[in-house]
């Protein structure tokens, strides 16, 4: 004979069970199964459809009842093998239960004393009939703080379950809760908001890890009161969780499919999506819960973003952007507008530059630029270019060559307000003939770098020509790094800074702790990164760090790199 845990719905009753009449359903016991569950364990044989009931049957039957209500555990069970006496077992098992007190307080007394004496747990537990799982439950509570027990007992607001919670706490734990317990102005968490209190948030099942188990080195907690165990150390578990996620998405990525990575307990709804294939522009959602579960939700596309598709095809429209952009149009204006400042500054050292573009600028009937943003934000943070500076000054010096020095403005090409305040061309033209060829060429130089379209396709250009670095001219700041909001293009840039370690380590991450780790990076916080590092989209020509598209930038470059890389 041998013991098992089995589900209940492997159970069914044998014809041959013993009980014909008298009280069958056992609705008596289901209380105490509800609360302490199946304590002394049905006799059972295999069948070819899973196991019947040979002895057991008004526990059977009272565990079926409450299986209806809530989750039951599996049932414990004495499987019969050939050769075994059904009858004897049961008379034994019948008269050793008789033995066991019913408060499990009373069975915790009486096992820890058999403990004390030297009696081992399959002792016990063969002593009074019962399952040696039942037993390590009783004697668990041998590390519960006494006070705790002691209020259990005498019904003091604490439950069962709230008992067999505190067993998986620390002694520390313990003795907080039951300080908590003990305030007249605080209150202790019960049911679910202990676990929660006892994990230090969601409580996360070894059940919801997706790697190998013996790689995570931190403590677990089994619950001897349920199948589950629990991992002590939330944040190791999340970095290799992280770790696991990140080599999912790969997989799928390698297959074809574009895949979203949303943060931890971050809502997704299907009903906000249209399922549709990947050849069709389905993707792949890949949510994480609090507790750690993952859940992959394959080929669903917003349905935004279908129905713009449908309507694009509808018109015959290809140009139609219908996938979800890397960068919004607010970081692309940042984004373009430092590069413009960095490239018209050192378009001042390449006179012969500027003279053939002004001419191509004025056969093209270009205008001035006069670098417009709607975000106070990026005013403000392309104040702390290094390019602009010297460009300035030399916008000063041009102003002082051509007499311009009493007149107030922020450009040297005017507006139609600051030619009617009585600027004239021909005052300028005058005094453009009294300076000498060099002297004009410089003065062209700057009004050409002065009218250089911002987030235009020269500033490409003329960055891949001039090779020209931005770490001269600036450094991430606050204002990129709240306008950078695309997780797949953060974990990325992660990479690119930290390396594919610390990246994937943190891949279900928020956007704002990877961007945080980026910063301590940078700071030089952290010693693992690179703290000179840049964004792909400060290289010339700009890089991007998802395959979707929707750049400007990038694409200007791609339609003009044929022209221009001989050279």
């Amino acid at each position: 004979m041998k013991q098992a845990f089995i589900d209940i719905k492997n159970l069914k009753l044998s014809p041959l069970n013993v009980r014909k009449h008298g009280d069958k359903d056992g609705k008596d016991l289901v209380p105490s199964i509800k609360a302490n569950g199946v304590i002394q364990s049905l006799l059972v044989r295999k069948n070819c459809e899973g196991y019947e009931v040979l002895a057991g049957q008004r526990r059977y039957n009272a565990a079926l009842a409450v299986a209806k209500e809530q989750d039951i555990e599996p049932l414990p069970c004495l499987i019969l093998e050939e050769g075994d006496d059904a009858a004897a077992i049961e008379a034994s098992l019948a008269e050793n239960i008789a033995r066991l007190p019913m408060d499990e307080l009373d069975q915790f007394e009486a096992f820890r004393q058999l403990s004390k004496q030297g009696r081992s747990i399959d002792d016990i537990a063969s002593a009074f009939g019962v399952t040696d799982r039942l037993v390590k439950q009783r004697l668990a509570l041998a590390d519960l703080h006494p006070p705790i027990l002691k209020a259990y007992r005498e019904r003091e607001d604490i439950g069962a379950g709230d008992l067999r919670l505190l067993t998986m706490a620390t002694k520390k734990q313990q003795r907080a809760w039951w300080k908590l317990a003990q305030s007249k102005e605080e209150y202790p968490p019960f049911g679910h908001r202990l676990k929660s209190w006892l994990f230090d948030g969601d409580a996360i099942p070894v059940s919801n890890a997706l790697f190998d188990i013996d790689s995570y080195k931190g403590a677990i907690t089994s619950d001897l009161f349920g199948d589950e165990q629990y991992f002590s150390d939330s944040a190791k578990f999340w970095e290799h969780q992280s770790r696991a996620i990140a080599e999912l998405a790969a997989d799928y990525k390698d297959d074809g499919w574009p895949v979203i990575i949303h943060d931890v307990g971050q809502r997704w709804y299907k009903w906000d999506c249209v399922q549709i294939s990947k050849e069709e522009g389905g993707e792949i959602h890949i949510t994480c819960a609090a507790n750690g579960e993952v859940s992959i939700h394959e080929g669903y596309l917003d349905e935004k973003l279908y129905r713009k598709r449908q309507k694009a095809e509808g018109q015959g429209d290809e140009a139609v952007q219908v996938t979800r952009p890397e960068l919004t149009k607010p970081m692309q204006n940042y984004l373009g507008l430092h590069r413009h400042a960095a490239v018209r500054k050192e378009l001042l050292d390449h006179q012969g530059v500027a003279l053939r573009l002004m001419v191509a600028q004025v056969i093209a009937s270009s205008h001035a630029d006069s670098q417009h943003t709607q975000k106070d934000e990026t005013t403000a943070s392309l104040k702390s270019n290094k390019a602009e500076a010297p460009f300035k000054a030399e916008r000063a010096e041009v102003r002082a060559l051509l007499g311009l020095t009493g007149h107030d403005t922020q450009t040297l090409i005017r507006t139609k307000d600051e030619w009617e305040r009585g600027l004239d061309p021909q005052d300028i033209f005058a005094k453009l003939r009294e300076l000498d060829d060099d002297t004009v060429l410089r003065i062209l130089t700057f009004v050409m770098a002065e009218i250089l379209p911002s987030n235009g396709r020269f500033v490409e250009i003329l960055g891949r020509l001039f090779a020209t670095d931005m770490k001269d001219y600036w450094t991430p700041d606050d204002v990129f790094f709240d306008l950078f909001k695309d997780k797949e293009a953060i974990n990325a840039a992660l990479k690119d800074c930290a390396g594919e370690r610390v990246a994937d380590g943190n891949v279900s991450a928020t956007a704002k702790v990877q961007k945080g780790v980026i910063q301590a990076c940078l700071s030089g916080a952290r010693k693992d990164g690179n703290k000179d590092w840049q964004p792909a989209y400060m290289s010339f020509p700009m890089g991007s760090y998802t395959q979707r598209g929707g750049i400007e930038a990038v694409k200007y470059w791609e339609d003009a790199k044929a022209l221009f890389e001989a050279a």
